[in-house]
């Protein structure tokens, strides 16, 4: 097995559970377009993914549709629905356990990283990571291959197959085959098996806790 140093987590979905404020503020997006939604569970697919193409794929919008939709999504999302968030479950503890096992965790996520950077802090997270590359409001960097391309770049990180990222969907292991490192899919946040495996994982954990075995068994090579 592989020995990793540097761990690249995406936040929504492997960190934060962050559905109730994503989907609520994308329902009120679309409302400004006449569009009601009723049932918040159908806009899961835009957790994870950049926003502007979620809006242009999941409602045929234009470019520019979009982008209206995304400025009303984060009119919302930065007073409100950035806080409509939860960690899950024993992140804290498996962030806390990584590092005293000498990892070093890098956050890599599509969210801007002005929110990102809140988020963590709010949750008191900010500690575990070294750097943070996220997107920027002025539409640089919004796929995740450039997040990571981002993040190895700034963190002088030579050595790709010292490095592993962690996301729950698709574009997490694109964005990882795209820049050459390694993967790991988790099926506690919203991708599903199918599509990790699909998208070329290299690994695939269940649960919070099966994701700390494996890197203890890791640490231990």
């Amino acid at each position: 097995m592989q020995k990793y140093h540097y761990l690249l987590f995406d936040l929504d979905g492997t960190l934060t559970d962050p559905k109730i404020g994503i989907t609520k503020c994308v329902a009120y997006a679309l409302e400004s377009f006449g569009i009601q939604v009723t049932d918040l569970d159908t806009l899961t697919c835009f957790i994870g993914p950049p926003l502007l193409d979620s809006f242009m794929e999941y409602y045929s919008f234009s470019e520019k549709e979009a982008a209206k939709a995304v400025e009303k999504y984060r009119g919302r999302f930065s007073a409100i629905g950035i806080l409509e968030n939860r960690v899950y479950p024993g992140i804290e503890e498996l962030l806390k356990e990584l590092t005293d096992l000498g990892f070093q965790l890098i956050l890599a996520t599509s969210k801007p990283s002005v929110y990102a950077k809140q988020i963590l802090a709010f949750f008191h997270l900010e500690s575990y990571f070294t750097f943070l590359s996220g997107s920027e409001l002025d539409g640089r960097r919004t796929t995740k291959g450039e997040v990571i391309a981002y993040a190895l770049e700034k963190c002088l990180i030579t050595d790709r197959s010292q490095v592993l990222m962690i996301g729950d969907r698709k574009h997490d292991i694109l964005g990882a085959k795209e820049n050459k490192i390694d993967s790991m899919g988790v099926l506690f946040g919203y991708g599903t098996k199918e599509e990790l495996l699909l998208a070329g994982a290299d690994y695939i954990v269940e649960s919070v806790e099966e994701m700390y075995h494996f890197f203890k068994k890791l640490s231990s090579l």
